[in-house]
């Protein structure tokens, strides 16, 4: 059986949802998988199995893991500079974008 082939442009590529889950787990722990993607399965009694069976069923949850494992993992989509990784650049969200009063 042959390996799975490294995809140029797509970091999930033959990468299985068990192995984004192990892998966040490790790196990061469940407390920051926590903080990041505040869903019950990482906050409260977190396992593997129990994020597995409710990341299956809520798309929106998927994504925003498999986006956080794509950037920490291929450094994002696209050629450039992983973004907030130049100094003196801030990157934390801003909420009400319009004009300050």
């Amino acid at each position: 059986m042959t390996e799975p082939r490294q995809h140029p442009r797509d970091p999930l590529h033959g990468v299985t949802l068990e192995t984004i889950v192990k892998y966040l787990e490790a790196k990061h722990g469940w407390h920051e998988m926590g903080n990041r993607i505040p869903i019950r399965c990482f906050l409260f009694d977190p396992s593997v199995k129990s994020s597995l069976t409710f990341l299956r069923k809520t798309p929106w949850a998927r994504e925003k893991l498999e986006a956080w494992y794509a950037t920490d993992v291929g450094g994002g989509f696209g050629s450039g500079p992983v973004r907030g990784t130049q100094p003196g650049i801030d990157v934390r969200p801003r909420f009400g974008s319009g004009p300050q009063r």
